[in-house]
């Protein structure tokens, strides 16, 4: 076994860890039958949601919130060349492999022009200020409507027949589950390029990126020839922005694990990074968290929150990488002045651009947009997560070097415990100085120019007993489902890879019989 960190100091917690797990194994994968995902899940499902025609801003959107509690409202702003377009909302899951459910649909609205922004010439932020079309309510009287979960809503130009999405999450904030699913939406937005910037010179016009990126304004196509199937999503289904050695980064990750563990009926709740960052209980009720693949912009307050419900001992399951690797602040829109609608970001500049980096203030240094382990930030990732970021791009296999762990009690693994084409297409690696007894379960070597780099699968137990998984790798979900295969990359369904993930699942959330120490 591979630890980092003082071993002696935590040997009576180490055993115990160990003995949890190996009771855990011994206890076969709870039935989530009765869960409420899992009776969402048997109801009839709808392959209408993918799209046929993605638009190229024929038709386009954006939501008021990217979430909102159940019983809310939410407003669409809905811009389009058509003279009216079509409305069909649908709930993202399994659905006996339908892949959603059509929630509401039927709905016509007349086709709108709304005013395209400019950029600000300072920051390079893109609001758009556009007028309402819809107003969604999701007060119901059944108790089965508007089940906390990704949504999508699909925007039909009824000429044009092209077409795009508009995603939100529905929040049950009042109700306790095993799970809380985060979706990413502020990476989503660092890479969102509409309007002709994002927070990257490699999708931004003429290379000129933005230091501020809005809301308020539609998730751009993806750059890839072929990823238009996730227009308007965001980086839920393909992600917006490639490079030519990165191809394989437009399947995207999230939905991926949507779908396996409403498949498998897993007791799980929604939000967004919004959500952590700005509600200090966003936990409250649930027995683990879950990042799925592409994690990387967090505010203070994500971390402060995230952090705060691992030492009240929530566990942690970061199945991403790149994670917590960049600071952001969140603003007010400057148009509405609602909350956390503009995401600053000023990255590699941020010592010579950033506000609160130049005006003399010491006591806000601490929020300058630069990595979390560089200075005046000086937070490396790892004391978190276990890992930290250490390379892009990789296409390899996760190699599991502790296969003796109790955590890996009966999960079939091939002879070389080798799970192909899990590791990247980012990739984390264990540091020294990371978490006591910190333990590397996978130690996965990848080649890249004319060296071997490692990606690394790690374990530690924080002091309050919750536990800390990290895949090291963005790829891990697509082990778990084949969405976007092969479309956009081969097929990576790995049995070994979903009965570890039950496991790890089962063990962060405590389902197993705990020993006290």
């Amino acid at each position: 076994m591979t630890v980092f960190g003082c071993k002696t100091a935590r040997s009576v917690r180490a055993a115990v860890l160990v003995l949890t797990a190996a009771i855990a194994a011994l206890f076969p994968i709870q039935s989530h039958a009765d869960s409420p995902i899992a009776l969402e899940n048997t109801r009839p499902g709808s392959s209408d949601w993918v799209l046929t025609d993605p638009a190229d801003h024929e038709v386009e959107g954006y939501a008021s919130a990217t979430s909102i509690q159940r019983g809310d409202i939410l407003r669409l702003y809905i811009h389009s060349t058509d003279p009216s377009v079509t409305l069909a909302l649908y709930r993202m899951g399994w659905y006996g492999g339908t892949g959603a459910r059509l929630v509401q649909g039927g709905i016509t609205l007349p086709g709108m022009r709304q005013p395209m922004p400019t950029a600000d010439p300072v920051t390079g932020l893109i609001e758009c200020n556009w007028q309402v079309s819809y107003t969604l309510s999701t007060q119901t009287d059944d108790p089965r409507d508007w089940l906390s979960g990704v949504y999508l809503a699909k925007l039909t130009g009824t000429t044009s027949g092209k077409q795009s999405y508009i995603i939100f999450v529905v929040r049950e904030d009042d109700r306790s589950s095993d799970f809380l699913f985060q979706s990413s939406v502020t990476t989503f937005q660092a890479y969102n390029n509409w309007g002709g910037k994002s927070t990257y010179p490699s999708n931004s016009l003429n290379e000129q990126w933005a230091r501020k990126v809005s809301f308020n304004r539609p998730y751009a196509r993806s750059q890839h020839l072929r990823g238009g199937s996730g227009t308007g999503a965001g980086e839920f289904l393909t992600a917006m922005s490639i490079h030519p050695i990165r191809s394989l980064s437009t399947a995207g990750w999230e939905y991926n694990m949507v779908r396996w563990l409403e498949r498998n009926g897993y007791d799980v709740t929604y939000s967004t990074d919004i959500d952590t960052h700005s509600r200090a209980d966003f936990l409250k009720g649930r027995k683990a968290w879950l990042s799925v693949g592409h994690d990387e912009y967090w505010s203070q307050d994500m971390r402060h929150h995230v952090e705060k419900a691992r030492d009240q001992g929530v566990g942690l399951g970061f199945f991403s990488a790149n994670t917590c690797y960049w600071q952001i602040r969140l603003e007010p829109s400057s148009i509405t002045g609602e909350p956390n609608r503009t995401m600053v970001a000023y990255k590699e500049v941020a010592m010579t651009e950033d506000p609160y980096a130049l005006d003399g203030d010491p006591s806000n240094d601490h929020l300058t947009t630069v990595q979390w382990r560089d200075p005046p930030v000086n937070r490396p990732e790892h004391e978190l997560l276990g890992v930290m970021y250490e390379t892009v791009p990789v296409d390899g296999d996760v190699i599991v070097t502790l296969p003796s762990h109790p955590l890996f009690a009966g999960v079939k693994l091939p002879p070389d415990h080798r799970l192909p084409g899990l590791l990247g297409y980012e990739i984390d690696r264990a540091f020294p100085n990371g978490p006591a007894g910190l333990t590397v379960l996978a130690h996965s070597p990848y080649a890249r120019d004319g060296q071997i780099l490692y990606g690394d699968m790690t374990l530690y137990e924080a002091p309050s007993g919750a536990r800390v998984f990290a895949t090291g790798s963005i790829q891990w979900s697509w082990g778990l489902d084949n969405y976007n295969a092969p479309s956009l990359r081969s097929a990576r369904s790995s049995e070994a890879a979903q009965q570890m993930t039950h496991r790890i699942l089962r063990f962060l959330a405590g389902i197993a019989p705990s020993v006290a120490p």
